[in-house]
């Protein structure tokens, strides 16, 4: 199928990286099943989950409130399987809007393995409003994906690609990366994660930092966290896009992200969660 994307001027770098941060996923025209070793066991989450976030962005040397997101994990049925229905929403307040304007709304499909299925992203950011859809489907133990964006000039883009690796999304790979076993890893391991969207392939990775106690400002509560670095190569450099803490325990629950932008700082913190699968014994009393 013949592609007719075309990159306009205001697909800048300042958008393509707001467009990786909040994952670090969903209803489909092609068929078949998900690959079994593009799955994962999950033990981290179940259908029923809710997380809330306030964003903060470095001001004048002041951090201050800039929007909200939530992500929702919930149980389904996808072309008569189960799976797991997530959504992530991003709105930036006003003050954020004077600086860069967000509303980023996006949905995703798994099946129970965490095979990544279907991912819609609807994005206005900044000046440019886009949409980029991926259909996953595994003939013969490949990665097929269909791919479907709609730019800021309204042009219309078909494409496919197949790959012999596991091939994932900003939100799929959020929801696997919450099942890696951290007993396993030493502080400094990288561990790979080629995600793509309508139109790019990315080349990068998590690297593993180790373990920090985290607190929250605003409610004094205390995590033991898991640190790692979601990490980009880009014109041959390697850029870090988003070092975020996750608990360290069977749930690994994001608590704070820090997020590196080309025109500044900004973080997320978990405000309130419910649904969680499994004790929070990563709190600390």
């Amino acid at each position: 199928m013949l592609s007719i994307y075309r990159k306009t001027k205001e697909d800048s770098k300042l958008s393509l990286r707001w467009k990786w941060i909040l994952p670090f996923c969903m209803i489909a025209i092609l068929s078949g099943n998900a690959n079994a070793q593009c799955g994962i066991e999950n033990k981290a989450f179940k259908g029923g989950e809710f997380l809330y976030y306030d964003l903060h962005f470095n001001w004048k040397f002041i951090w201050v409130k800039v929007g909200t997101a939530s992500m929702s994990t919930v149980s389904t049925i996808y072309k008569g399987e189960k799976a797991y229905r997530s959504n992530l929403i991003t709105r930036g307040n006003n003050q954020l809007d004077k600086v860069f304007v967000m509303r980023d709304t996006l949905v995703s499909y798994c099946s129970e393995n965490l095979s990544p299925l279907y991912f819609r992203k609807g994005a206005k950011e900044g000046s440019r409003y886009y949409v980029d859809e991926l259909w996953y489907t595994y003939p013969k133990g490949n990665c097929h994906l269909l791919k479907h964006r709609i730019d800021p000039n309204g042009m219309v883009g078909w494409a496919e690609a197949e790959y012999q690796d596991c091939i994932y999304d900003m939100m799929s790979i959020f929801l696997r990366a919450r099942n890696f076993d951290s007993s396993k890893m030493k502080e400094g391991d990288n561990i790979p994660m080629p995600i793509t969207d309508a139109v790019h392939l990315k080349n990068s990775w998590l690297k593993y930092r180790g373990k920090e106690v985290y607190t929250i400002e605003e409610t004094n509560e205390k995590y033991r966290c898991l640190v790692f670095s979601f990490i980009e190569r880009e014109d041959g450099k390697n850029h870090e896009l988003i070092r975020f803490y996750v608990t360290d325990d069977d749930n690994h629950i994001p608590v704070r992200l820090d997020m590196f932008l080309s025109f500044g700082s900004a973080k997320a913190f978990l405000r309130n969660y419910k649904g969680v699968r499994s004790p929070m014994t990563s709190k600390i009393k």
